[in-house]
C-alpha cells in the first residue's frame, strides 16, 4: 500500500484525471468538491496527503489549508496546493500557512506524480528520528553537529549548518525566505530577507567542491529556495 490521498478540487474532470493516475500508481484515493467536504473527510480518514485546489467555491483552499495546519490532529498531514493562478503571492501565502509544495495548473502529470512521491517520502522520513543523513557527497551528523563533503569536514557557521540541515531533511520542499528566517533565525529576527540570500550564497560556495550538492540548492524565483533530491 503506497498511501492514501485526498483530492480537493471543484472540477470533476480534474478529480477524475488525478484519481485515475494516482490509483494506477497504487494510491488509495478519495475526493472532495469543496472545502467543507474536504475537512469532514480529513477528520474521518486522516489521508497521508492532500492535493488542494486554491480556487474552491465557498471556503477557498487557503482557508482549508489554514484549518488543516491549525488543528493538532491534522497539522502533520502534508499538502500540495493546486492553483490556476500564477501569482507569486498565492504560492508564498500558501507556503506560509504550512503547505508543503505547490503545482501550477495546467500541470504535467509526470511532474505532479514526482512531487507527490517526494512529499510523501519526506513526510515518512520526518516521522522517524535519525542522527545522520547522507546525500551524494554530503554527510551530516546531527548528534555531533558536523557536516562533511566527501572526506573534508565543512567549516560552517551555526546558521549555515542549521540552514543546510533544514534543506537536507526536507528535500524538494519549497521554503519562502520568510519561512527560512523563522525556522533558522527564529521569530525574534526582524532583519530583511537578504540575510537568507547571503547565507545561501555562502553555502553554495562551501559546497562547490561537489557541484551536484551545491547546485541542489535551487532558487525558486519569486518564492524562495528548495533543496533538490540528488
Amino acid at each position: 500500500m503506497m498511501g492514501s490521498i485526498l483530492i480537493v478540487d471543484d472540477e470533476a474532470s480534474i478529480r477524475e484525471l488525478l484519481r485515475f493516475n494516482l490509483q494506477k500508481e497504487g494510491y488509495v484515493v478519495s475526493e472532495a468538491a469543496d472545502g467543507l467536504e474536504a475537512l469532514q473527510l480529513i477528520k474521518q480518514q486522516r489521508p497521508d496527503l492532500v492535493l488542494l485546489d486554491l480556487m474552491l467555491p465557498g471556503m477557498d483552499g487557503l482557508e482549508v489549508c489554514r484549518r488543516i495546519k491549525g488543528q493538532q490532529g491534522t497539522a502533520g498531514i502534508p499538502i500540495i496546493m493546486l492553483t490556476a493562478k500564477n501569482e507569486e503571492v498565492d504560492k508564498v501565502l500558501g507556503l506560509e500557512l504550512g503547505a508543503d509544495d505547490y503545482q501550477t495548473k495546467p500541470f504535467g502529470l509526470r511532474e505532479l506524480m514526482a512531487r507527490v512521491k517526494a512529499v510523501l517520502r519526506r513526510s515518512q522520513k520526518g516521522s522517524h528520528g535519525h542522527s545522520e543523513i547522507s546525500m551524494g557527497a554530503l554527510k551530516m551528523n546531527f548528534s555531533r553537529y558536523e557536516a562533511w563533503l566527501d572526506k573534508e569536514k565543512l567549516e560552517l557557521t551555526p546558521k549555515e549548518y542549521e540552514l543546510l540541515k533544514l534543506f537536507i531533511t526536507n528535500t524538494d520542499r519549497v521554503f519562502s525566505r520568510e519561512q527560512l528566517l523563522e525556522k533558522v533565525w527564529g521569530y525574534e529576527y526582524f532583519g530583511d530577507t537578504r540575510t537568507v540570500d547571503v547565507h545561501v550564497r555562502h553555502l553554495r560556495a562551501k559546497l562547490a567542491a561537489a557541484p551536484e550538492v551545491a547546485e541542489a540548492i535551487e532558487t525558486v524565483r519569486g518564492v524562495g529556495y528548495r533543496f533538490q533530491d540528488i
